[in-house]
């Protein structure tokens, strides 16, 4: 059985150093020089507190100072690449403008994310970034009143935002495609009520007009993000059409690893697609034996304008919100100019 486990208080502190609970106190939030705390007694203080590993209660600091330097990010997976880079992204800038991160998931449940958001407004983060799973503005408006909130990567009406210009970047790459002489283009999306998924059909059905392509029932169809929705419309694409698409385009990497998870699992790839565009990217896409086009999010520029807006909330300055260009990889070029 494990022993039980102790935790110190700074009376614990004061009593080890034999000082009083006020001096410890002053000595440990920083402010033995203002109430004139000897050398000899702010060491003795210090140095019984490294001895025990102790730390003063964040909670406390927090209630006396009415500050945390903590910010909280709310995102729908940690095994989402393009939400776990933009998590990566973010800690980094926190540190460095002396906030700590906290990360809570909501596994695109919007209860689930209440019960994250009210997690951390629990301890007292000063502001919170989002990237909102549900489409209905209330469920963050009435936040508003208790902390500064930001979105990220997903907008909503009547909340400041910072997205990628996702439709004329889906326009450019899908419109590339189609003008090889395809006559047929197939998307497969995530959940169609949010802003992303929005903006990356928009973009895909610009291309088939720029085209002069009629979009014909079956081409569009979505899901959610997850893997296993890509494998799943993978397969039922293939049966429905006896062959694979000629285009496809897949709204995330996630629905691209289930799409090619069908294709490799049935040893298809010399049958697969003839032109496959994904949104977000990742390097492990360079080493398949398929070309594949991606449109790449910049998480290090949705990190900083997230947390530039929060702070700034924070400190009652009024937000922007923001679109930001995204990043085109053409892998069927280089593929092209390789085989030359």
């Amino acid at each position: 059985m494990s022993p039980p486990y102790t935790r110190l208080t700074i009376d614990d502190i004061a009593r080890l150093a034999g000082v009083s609970r006020t001096t410890a106190s002053m000595v440990l939030n920083g402010r033995a020089e203002q109430y004139r705390i000897s050398e000899a007694t702010q060491q003795r203080v210090l140095e019984t507190s490294r001895e025990h590993n102790f730390q003063p209660s964040h909670s406390a600091r927090a209630l006396r100072s009415g500050s945390s330097n903590t910010l909280g990010l709310v995102i729908p997976e940690l095994t989402n690449y393009a939400h776990a880079s933009l998590a990566q992204a973010m800690e980094p800038i926190c540190h460095d403008a002396g906030y700590q991160l906290l990360v809570v998931t909501s596994d695109d449940d919007p209860q689930q994310e209440q019960a994250g958001i009210e997690h951390l407004v629990a301890r007292q983060v000063d502001g919170v970034v989002i990237v909102p799973s549900s489409t209905d503005p209330e469920q963050y408006l009435k936040w508003r009143s208790r902390l500064p909130l930001f979105l990220a990567d997903r907008r909503l009406d009547g909340l400041p935002y910072v997205v990628t210009d996702a439709e004329s970047a889906v326009t450019q790459m899908v419109s590339d495609a189609l003008s090889e002489g395809a006559d047929e283009a197939y998307y497969f999306g995530g959940q169609p009520n949010l802003s992303p998924s929005i903006d990356r059909l928009k973009g895909f059905r610009a291309a088939l007009a720029k085209a002069g392509i009629d979009e014909q029932a079956g081409w569009v169809r979505a899901r959610d993000y997850r893997r296993s929705s890509g494998y799943s419309l993978m397969q039922q694409c293939y049966r429905d059409l006896g062959r694979y698409p000629r285009v496809l385009f897949t709204g995330s990497i996630t629905l691209l690893e289930g799409a090619l998870a069908f294709i490799s699992e049935n040893r298809h790839f010399d049958i697969a697609p003839q032109r496959i565009i994904t949104f977000d990217d990742h390097q492990l896409l360079d080493c398949l034996p398929l070309p594949i086009d991606a449109i790449e999010q910049d998480s290090g520029a949705l990190a900083r304008a997230s947390l530039e807006n929060l702070i700034g909330l924070i400190n009652r300055q009024a937000p922007n919100c923001s679109t930001l260009p995204a990043k085109l990889n053409w892998r069927s070029r280089k593929a092209s100019l390789a085989g030359s």
